[in-house]
């Protein structure tokens, strides 16, 4: 045998080597899976939890950093997800840290809080596609908020505890403000939305002539079912703020606006109509009457024109109207750069054609601002052709303001529809959810009390079972 020391070879003991790796080594025991990670490039961040884990000499500290710690595998336990800190090991091994595209930007912004890393850590390019990503799922979130809250009713349960009458003014209001809570409210709703169609026919039929002659009590037949119709309205507008648990909401609300305006500018009509019948008595002799007598009429004629704006009580119900309006405030951006665009186009066009049609003969452009309507129907493609262009040139300018016109009208227009078909789709969804979560909820209900009912009956009054002995 030969003698390995008197060769001057010298053998290190394997478990010496082992306990030496140990020392420079961490052993990280992530979800099952064990990485290993040299001090060396764990301290290297030291404001890391690895980082902070290797510099860390206090046992305590160190178990305050993991979940556990094997005394026998010297590793330290973390239940979190191993496919996400082989990210993390890349990044102490090579200093490099990848994104993971393939995981949610809210779920990897969480994992890189935990092991106290941050963006500044990422390459830039992957910073940058991050934030675009972490933009778009913020964004959607916010829609999704949004649509719910269109569909949710907004008002304190617990608020009607408190409140004077509180059990009938939680039943008026549902049934005035929430279709889907009982059969009444549902009637309730579809007998609103008739009675505000029938209004607006009534008020439409009130200018035929023809109809005007039948009449009663000196008015027509729609004047009756138009003040039927507004005396409903006023009512339900009323009915909503009495029962309401939170008037602060209420008076915010848009739907409760378009009711208050449904409703107000009739009573303002009335108001008018007298000061207008007193006024009108002395106004032959007095100008200065007549003059305050004809603003009065033009304030008439605006509010009667107010009236329209009824038809938009019909958005209380109507999936398709909130959707719409939904869709316009989610992308007023591109509907204001849209009007912007058209009004460039108008000006220039408009500048265009008067350069080339203004020494023509006959030319009906003989400013600029004579040819801004001409540029207005042209780029909406809609072409009245009541005003032309007479020479070549300006011909060759209408066919270019056209043709901007196709192509600024066709670029929004998919847009816009895929933005209306995405909420109208979310929102009937939304309903059809709420509506059936409180179907159950409602059934829950009215079974849970059978059952009180059947297993806890009343107990009866001492008079009545006092009674009842002496009988028996």
């Amino acid at each position: 045998m030969y003698n390995l020391a008197s060769l001057g070879t010298t053998v290190e003991c394997p478990k010496a080597e082992e306990s030496f790796k140990e020392q420079q080594t961490i052993n990280i025991n992530v979800g099952g899976k064990v990485f290993y990670i040299p001090k060396q490039s764990a301290v290297k961040y030291p404001h890391t939890r690895i980082g902070s884990l290797a510099l860390c000499a206090d046992h305590t500290k160190q178990l305050a950093l993991c979940d556990d710690f094997s005394f026998g595998t010297n590793q330290y336990f973390f239940d979190r997800d191993p496919a996400f800190f082989h990210h993390i090991f890349h990044f102490y091994t090579s200093g490099v840290l990848w994104i993971v595209r393939e995981m949610c930007p809210v779920n990897f912004e969480e994992e890189m809080d935990y092991w106290g890393l941050s963006l500044r850590d990422t390459q830039r390019c992957c910073r940058i596609m991050f934030e675009e990503k972490v933009d778009e799922v913020k964004d959607y979130l916010k829609v999704e908020k949004e649509l719910i809250a269109e569909i949710e009713v907004h008002h304190d349960q617990e608020g009607y505890e408190d409140m004077v009458l509180g059990e009938l003014r939680r039943t008026l209001w549902n049934v005035v403000e929430n279709p889907y809570s009982s059969i009444w409210a549902k009637a309730f709703a579809v007998f609103s939305n008739l009675l505000v169609l029938v209004s607006i026919g009534a008020m439409t039929m009130n200018t035929v002539e023809e109809l005007r002659i039948y009449s009663i009590y000196g008015r027509t037949y729609m004047e009756w079912v138009e003040i039927f119709s507004i005396l409903f309205f006023t009512l339900e507008y009323f009915v909503r703020f009495a029962t309401t648990s939170n008037l602060k909401y209420f008076l915010r609300s848009a739907l409760n606006f378009v009711d208050f305006v449904a409703v107000v500018p009739y009573f303002l009509q009335i108001l008018f109509d007298l000061f207008d019948d007193s006024e009108d008595m002395g106004a032959q002799n007095d100008l200065g009457a007549m003059v305050r007598v004809s603003k009065l009429s033009q304030v008439l004629k605006v509010l009667k024109l107010m009236r329209i704006f009824r038809i938009l009580k019909l958005a209380r119900h109507s999936t398709g109207m909130r959707a719409f309006g939904f869709t316009l405030r989610q992308c007023y951006e591109q509907v204001c750069c849209l009007f912007l665009f058209i009004s460039m186009g108008i000006f220039t066009f408009s500048a265009l054609l008067h350069s080339v049609e203004r020494d023509a003969g006959g030319s009906p452009f003989s400013s600029i601002p004579d040819a801004w309507w001409w540029a207005a129907v042209s780029i909406s493609t809609v072409g009245y052709g009541d005003v032309v262009p007479v020479s070549v040139l300006g011909r060759l300018v209408a066919f270019a303001c056209i043709s901007f016109g196709i192509i600024l009208n066709g670029m929004p227009i998919s847009f816009l529809f895929n933005k209306f078909s995405d909420y109208y789709a979310k929102l009937k969804a939304q309903e059809y959810a709420s509506s059936c979560v409180r179907q159950r909820f409602q059934l829950k209900n009215r079974l849970r009390r059978k059952f009180d009912i059947c297993f806890h009956p009343p107990v009866e009054d001492d008079s009545e079972k006092d009674s009842y002995e002496c009988q028996h």
